[in-house]
């Protein structure tokens, strides 16, 4: 591009010469979003409900669910490997979000850390054939995480889930499940009423909690009727 400028010396035009205007492309555009989302995200966690949800056991969980349902919620297998085997290694992780929050009051409890504790916030799409199957968010207290060797900021589209599963240094909890609160969802997907369990891991001090929440495109492909 050529522009002119006036009031040179000597009564002189300049020729000045500009970089040609670009736009972004569609890729920048879409990581410009995620960065900003990741910086919303991390500043400001979930609101607290007025009535929290109440994490169950197979064996607490009256009316129990379909046999199909049920298996997916507390089969203590891997997840991550369950999805590829359905999915016919059609398996991807999305991450959403990453990074330093105030944890939830549910998850302090299930950590046995001080209430408002700060840890490490992963939210991520388990998906199959790219359609959003699970999402799931997993956390760990700050004052545990730091120093513990688990480098969780380092993971990217990586499954946390494969990656805990194959260090046998690490605890399971009993599974958990309830109806996951719709706040609580990413706003693509919120849904009421939708399953989800959760499980912590734990090695020494250090307690990585995994929340995975079974979304409505999942059931169909798992052949099971929506529950």
């Amino acid at each position: 591009m050529v522009g002119y400028a006036a009031h040179q010396p000597r009564g002189r035009w300049q020729v000045l010469r500009y970089a040609p205007l670009t736009h972004p492309t569609p890729a920048k555009v879409r990581a410009r979003l995620a960065r900003f989302r990741f910086v919303v995200n991390s500043a400001m966690p979930h609101a607290a409900l007025a009535h929290p949800p109440r994490w169950l056991t197979a064996s607490q969980l009256h009316p129990a669910p379909a046999a199909g349902v049920r298996d997916w919620l507390f089969n203590q297998d891997s997840l991550t490997r369950r999805l590829t085997a359905l999915s016919h290694d059609g398996f991807s992780v999305t991450p959403l979000v990453e990074g330093w929050q105030r944890l939830r009051s549910d998850e302090c409890s299930a950590l046995n850390v001080a209430a408002d504790s700060q840890g490490w916030v992963r939210e991520v799409y388990l998906r199959g054939h790219g359609q959003p199957w699970v999402f799931a968010r997993s956390v760990a207290a700050r004052s545990a995480l730091e120093g513990s060797g688990l480098a969780l900021e380092q993971l990217g589209s990586r499954s946390l889930g494969e990656l805990l599963f194959s260090d046998r240094a690490f605890d399971r909890s009993a599974l958990q499940a309830c109806r996951y609160p719709a706040p609580w969802l990413p706003t693509e997907v919120r849904a009421e009423r939708l399953w989800a369990r959760r499980s912590c891991f734990s090695r020494g001090a250090l307690g990585v909690l995994v929340v995975e929440v079974f979304l409505p495109e999942f059931w169909p492909a798992a052949e099971i009727a929506s529950p």
